[in-house]
């Protein structure tokens, strides 16, 4: 929720963990990163700072998603720019998840706004490429103690979307509703039955806060042109 007095300036949510209680090493780390040469480089990093192991890696999101399942993973650090699915889209699909690892982004897009994205979004933290190795090793191991770090913004208005929180398969649904499809066409279209449907619809109209499709719709239309 936006406050009714901003700061003028932003917040800065890094913090300073240095008195915290010790964790159980190594933190079990997942990497997605599309350049081979960036993954060589984490793994010699963190073999050689012994607090974290380098257990998965993958080219894109895609790739490390269908992995989930088979790894035990305390971070995932993902690049924000890759081919198939990249950072932002693997932060909205990973929600589907019931126990997501947290998330850092590890970026060398000069970008300003990828930092307020990827908080929006629900990662945990946030590293430029351009950081020192000490940098991203105190990133790690804060996210790891369950703070939050990201570099100083002006975080105004970030939660201004209002599907923010939905799923891809929720936007997916909302997308149906707002070309006046039924129940009945709209489960045929997904490939799931109408009870199915009806359930994901109560779970939308809960989440948006809204009391039926109309309103459901009203809003899906009011985001698209707010975000023109």
């Amino acid at each position: 929720m936006v406050p009714p007095q901003p700061l003028a300036r932003g917040i800065d949510l890094s913090t300073d963990m240095t008195d915290a209680a010790p964790l159980p090493y190594p933190i079990e780390v997942a990497v997605i990163d599309k350049s081979p040469l960036v993954v060589r480089g984490l793994q010699s990093l963190f073999a050689e700072d012994g607090r974290f192991e380098l257990v998965a890696s993958a080219s894109d999101g895609e790739r490390l998603l269908d992995a989930l399942d088979r790894f035990r993973l305390d971070i995932v650090l993902s690049g924000w720019i890759m081919p198939y699915c990249d950072g932002r889209t693997f932060l909205e699909r990973l929600r589907e998840h019931e126990r997501p690892p947290r998330v850092i982004v590890y970026t060398g897009d000069p970008d300003p706004s990828v930092p307020r994205e990827a908080m929006r979004l629900g990662a945990a933290g946030f590293c430029a490429k351009n950081e020192p190795p000490e940098r991203l090793l105190q990133v790690l191991d804060s996210v790891a103690r369950g703070s939050m770090v990201f570099p100083f913004m002006d975080v105004r208005g970030l939660d201004d979307d209002p599907l923010a929180e939905l799923t891809p398969r929720e936007r997916e649904l909302l997308g149906q509703l707002a070309l006046g499809l039924t129940n009945n066409e709209i489960a045929k279209a997904l490939g799931v039955s109408p009870n199915t449907v009806k359930f994901h619809l109560r779970n939308l109209y809960e989440k948006l806060d809204v009391r039926n499709r109309a309103e459901a719709v009203a809003l899906h239309f009011s985001a698209q042109q707010t975000s023109c």
